[in-house]
Formats: C-alpha cells, sequence, structure tokens
C-alpha cells in the first residue's frame, strides 16, 4: 500500500517534483484537510542528491547547440576585418564541486565551481588592407575557459503541476583563452581576435548554456512525473498526485503535498479531514513518505471492486494449510472434507465478500473483511464439487517492514467469527470439533499464508515499477491512528539518471 512517490532521480529531479511556487495555484485557507500523501525530504538527501548534479551540468554543456559567432571590426592600417567561429563543440569538461542550499525564498540554490571546458571549433577571418591587400584563413581553434555557475531554479504551480524555472543562471568567467591551431604561445593573431571574440563568445556561452540547463530541468521534471504517475497506477486503479497544498521550504528539509486521491473507472474517493499537520515528520532520516488512512482505505476498495483480492490455492500450498497439525481431528477434518481427493485435484478459494476497513493504530493497520473460503474437488471429467463453503469475519493487525527489497506483512494479531458453514461431508454442520479445527487452521497457517501472498504480489507490482533499482537503507513503516509513515535512508542509484541523459 505503500509505493505511492518513491521514485528518487537526482538533484533536477525530486527537488523539481517535491516543491512549487504557490503564486499559480490556490489551495484556500485549509489546504491541510485535503492532503493524502505527504513527501518530505531532508537536507542530508538534497546533498547527497547533488553529487549527481555535475552529470547534469555536463549534459547540459555536451547538448547545447552553439550558433556561429560572426562579427568585424575596423582596424587602422588594416581595415575591415571580419571573423566567424563554427563548428563549436565542448571537450574535456571537468567540475570541481557543487554545493547546495534550500532557501525559503522558495527556490533551491546551486552554486557549481570551477567548471573547465575546452571549446573547440573553426575560426575564419578575413581583412582588406589599407593598400587593398586582401587575406583570409580558416584555422583550427582552442578555447580553455575556467567558470562558476549559479543556479536559482524558481518552481511554479501550473494546473496543480510542477513547473521549473531555471533562468536564474548566472555564468562567472575566471579564464577565457583563445589558442589558434593548437599553438600556446601569444602573438598579434590570438590577441586581435580574443579581443574580438571574448565578450561575444561569453554571452552565447551562457544565453546556451542557461537554455540547455532549463530544457534539461523541464525533462527531468516531466520525466519523474510521467514515472510517479505510471508508479501508483495499476490497470484501471490511479492515484492523483496532483499538488494539494503549498509547499513547505525550510534550511533543513523540503516538504509537499499531495491529494492521494484514488481513481476507480472515473469514480474518485473525497478527503476534505486530513489529520496531516508538519509536525507529525521529523527530519532524522533523509525521505519521508506520509500516507492517510483515507487514501490506505481508498486503495483497498478500489482493489476489491477491480476483483484483485482473490487467492487461489491447490497441490503443495492447500497441503500445507490443511496438514499444519498431524492430529486426529486434523486427519477427520480433511477425510471429511477432501474425501479421499488428492490436493492436486482440489482447489481452495479465499475471496474478500466486501470491501476491507482499513485502520492505521500504533499497534499497526487493523485490517477488518467479510471473507469466503471455498474448496472444492475435482474429479476428473465431472463437475467441480463444492466440498467446503465459509464466510467469517476477519480483523487481523499487520505489521508492515521492508527488507532485502521485499514487502513484507507479519500479521500480530487475528480473530475471526464464522457465519456460514457448509460441508458437503456434514450437512448438518453438528460437528463443532471441525469447526474448530478450520478455524484453528485459518488463524495459525490460513491468515499468514494469505498475508505474505499479497506482500509478494505488492512486492511484484512495486519491482515492476522498478523500486527494486533503488537503494533504499533501513526503511521503516510506522502506523499511527489515522495515518502510515515510512521513513528512509537511500542511495543513488547513479545508472538511473545516466540512462535518462544518454537517451535524451
Amino acid at each position: 500500500m505503500c509505493w505511492a512517490g518513491r521514485m528518487m532521480l537526482g538533484t533536477f529531479s525530486i527537488l523539481l517534483v517535491l516543491v512549487h511556487a504557490a503564486a499559480a495555484c490556490d489551495f484556500g485557507p485549509f489546504p491541510y484537510r485535503a492532503t493524502g500523501i505527504v513527501c518530505r525530504m531532508t537536507k542530508p538527501a538534497a546533498l547527497l542528491l547533488n553529487k549527481e548534479t555535475a552529470q547534469v551540468i555536463q549534459a547540459a554543456f555536451r547538448n547545447a547547440k552553439f550558433p556561429n559567432i560572426t562579427g568585424e571590426r575596423s582596424m587602422r592600417l588594416l581595415g575591415r576585418v571580419a571573423y566567424g567561429l563554427t563548428n563549436i563543440q565542448v571537450n574535456d569538461l571537468s567540475i570541481e564541486r557543487s554545493q547546495v542550499e534550500l532557501e525559503e525564498d522558495n527556490a533551491i540554490h546551486i552554486a557549481i565551481k570551477n567548471v573547465t571546458a575546452l571549446f573547440k571549433g573553426t575560426l575564419t577571418y578575413g581583412y582588406a588592407g589599407a593598400w587593398f591587400l586582401q587575406l583570409f584563413h580558416s584555422v583550427d581553434f582552442e578555447i580553455e575557459s575556467s567558470i562558476d555557475l549559479q543556479l536559482s531554479i524558481k518552481l511554479t504551480c501550473q494546473k496543480d503541476q510542477v513547473v521549473p524555472d531555471a533562468s536564474g543562471c548566472y555564468l562567472t568567467f575566471h579564464k577565457l583563452t583563445l589558442h589558434l591551431q593548437g599553438d600556446k604561445q601569444p602573438g598579434w593573431l590570438k590577441q586581435l581576435f580574443t579581443d574580438f571574440i571574448s565578450f561575444t563568445l561569453k554571452l552565447v556561452l551562457k544565453r546556451e548554456v542557461c537554455k540547455e540547463i532549463n530544457a534539461v530541468s523541464q525533462m527531468l521534471t516531466n520525466f519523474i512525473l510521467d514515472l510517479a504517475a505510471d508508479f501508483v497506477r495499476d490497470k484501471d486503479i490511479i492515484v492523483d498526485i496532483s499538488l494539494a497544498s503549498d509547499p513547505v521550504i525550510k534550511a533543513s528539509y523540503i516538504e509537499s503535498h499531495h491529494k492521494g486521491l484514488v481513481l476507480y473507472r472515473n469514480n474518485s474517493s473525497v478527503l476534505s479531514d486530513s489529520v496531516f499537520s508538519p509536525s507529525l515528520l521529523t527530519e532524522s532520516r533523509m525521505l519521508y513518505f506520509w500516507f492517510s488512512e483515507h487514501s490506505l482505505s481508498s486503495l483497498a476498495s478500489a482493489a476489491f471492486l477491480d476483483g484483485q483480492l482473490v487467492l487461489n490455492f491447490t497441490g503443495e500450498k492447500l497441503q500445507e494449510l490443511f496438514e499444519m497439525e498431524d492430529t486426529e481431528v486434523q486427519r477427520k477434518a480433511v477425510q471429511m472434507v477432501f474425501q479421499g481427493t488428492s490436493y492436486n485435484d482440489s482447489v481452495a478459494k479465499v475471496w474478500s465478500l466486501t470491501q476491507p476497513q482499513i485502520s492505521p493504530q500504533p499497534e499497526g493497520t487493523v485490517v477488518r473483511s467479510l471473507v469466503a473460503v471455498e474448496v472444492s474437488i475435482l474429479p476428473a471429467g465431472e463437475e467441480p464439487l463444492v466440498a467446503l463453503y465459509m464466510e467469517k469475519e476477519i480483523t487481523v493487525t499487520i505489521q508492515a517492514t521492508y527488507e532485502e527489497k521485499k514487502l513484507i506483512l507479519q500479521p500480530v494479531d487475528s480473530s475471526i467469527e464464522i457465519k456460514v458453514f457448509k460441508c458437503t461431508a456434514d450437512p448438518s454442520g453438528k460437528d463443532p470439533s471441525i469447526q474448530r479445527f478450520l478455524q484453528n487452521m485459518i488463524l495459525v497457517a490460513g491468515i499468514p499464508e494469505v498475508t505474505s501472498s499479497v506482500g509478494s504480489a505488492l512486492t511484484s507490482l512495486m519491482n515492476s515499477k522498478r523500486l527494486d533499482l533503488f537503494d533504499i537503507i533501513n526503511p521503516e513503516i510506522i502506523t499511527r491512528k489515522g495515518y502510515v509513515i515510512v521513513q528512509l535512508d537511500f542511495g543513488f542509484p547513479s545508472h538511473l539518471l545516466l540512462h535518462f541523459l544518454e537517451k535524451s
């Protein structure tokens, strides 16, 4: 139930997805009342993700399309001098260090120090001398540069979605040296064209690099939003992750609030009484996700309506359930139910008759539902025969953990009340020992087996959304009255960002 919003793809992704500027969106005077899911990322996570900034900046320089630079100037004695720089490309880019700060002016400030880059291309120049002397030349050039880059990323909200604005982009040049044909020694020609083009070149580099950074941030934002939308979608079940409130931006964390409404076949849940408060989350871990009881219950209801809360057991799994103990009562029950039929020729079906009720409590998540159990035997060449049918009200408290990339659901307390009992071999239902055995079997083996199967199914679903590619460290799933908190540290899988940048 806790898969919403777990995508992480670097400074220009999580940072952009988690915050937005409220100027373009009006959430009313009580925005927290409509909050179903909350994300909080603390400063240590931002510092870790900032290490990936170099890859984004390198991609921006690499992908920038530098236009040809042309100009001319009149010189005494030499006449009119014209020049053009073409085929400009970036080689040998390196970044010394990068720093990120979270400011309460609704912006992310990133300072990238000492970006060294080697620009290569072709310089074509010509001039008409005062004595009608004309010379035209084309030479290869290299430009050594050392640049500081300041980014102030503002975020706006359009249609309840994040739109980044990286136009606050400033380049400071500490070095811009022109070399012609690999000659590293100063000369009159080099000095002449360095003076001519340095100012223009600085403007072009700033414009093109900053434009590319803005484009990359836009692409990453759209990419992460698409990933998040796909992550909380399962066939016809969709979770609305659009923004529900203004963000909270502090020097130590960023927090965003999402609607978390569940949409199923054009029907949507409604949330207007969320219990969320920023004080419910701390700052000791890198990443937090807060889920309302309403969002979790709505997901369970949608799964029920979609027919997903059905399990079938046969063969060895069925044998494990019915032979959990070797007693006379057990042997009698098995003989009565299966009438000598092999487990391989039988099937047990378990499904929910009513929408499960989900109630997070300090001791765990309490699940209540009316459940049916049906055991059928399959005689060769004949129609299936229902040997046992039961309806029971089940209340089970489940504690959830995430270990070794698997979601584990562990029942810690459970009770059942049989409402309907029908058995072909005991039509009167007057054998209480059989009912007690079946009830005990359900408590001891059946409920753990069902929760294990549900945990495996949810793990497979999350892994199909590529959650298993992320390094999730010491995750904790904490339940409280009315909500669930998932808190964790993480290691960033650099290959995912590299894969995206290579595709872009």
